[in-house]
């Protein structure tokens, strides 16, 4: 059984603050405790925009705290996200992110993330995987 909080992941290599300085995410459970997900509570700040595109994940989030708009790049597709409401990815569509407010999520990645991972050039999460211990 693990058992952790937010508060004991922040500032430490779980706690990543994205290079373009519109996001950061404390990634409670990550591949190495492997269980097939990924965890993590995520804030997009306000009046930032993010373009994302997980080529190599599924991700679901659900919104917790703020508002944002959630385009969907490939159709131009837009909804109004907010508390209790998730949206899956489940067709690896580009989208972009643009919160209103402080936008808090809970995210489920499949496969799981390592930690290390930061969007690319295009968005994307790169396809990192944790050593075999076996």
């Amino acid at each position: 059984m693990i058992v952790r909080s937010f508060k004991d992941i922040e500032n430490t290599d779980r706690h990543v603050k994205a290079a373009s300085g519109t996001w950061e995410s404390k990634r409670i459970v990550l591949a190495k405790e492997k269980v097939g997900f990924s965890l993590h509570e995520t804030v997009l700040y306000a009046g930032t925009e993010t373009s994302m595109w997980y080529a190599n994940h599924i991700e679901a989030v659900l919104c917790v705290e703020g508002e944002a708009e959630l385009t969907n790049d490939e159709t131009g597709e837009k909804h109004w996200i907010s508390p209790g409401t998730m949206y899956l990815l489940d067709g690896h569509e580009k989208h972009t992110m643009r919160p209103k407010t402080d936008f808090r999520c809970v995210c489920v990645f499949n496969p799981p993330v390592t930690g290390r991972e930061d969007h690319d050039e295009n968005g994307v999460y790169p396809l990192l995987t944790e050593p075999d211990d076996d």
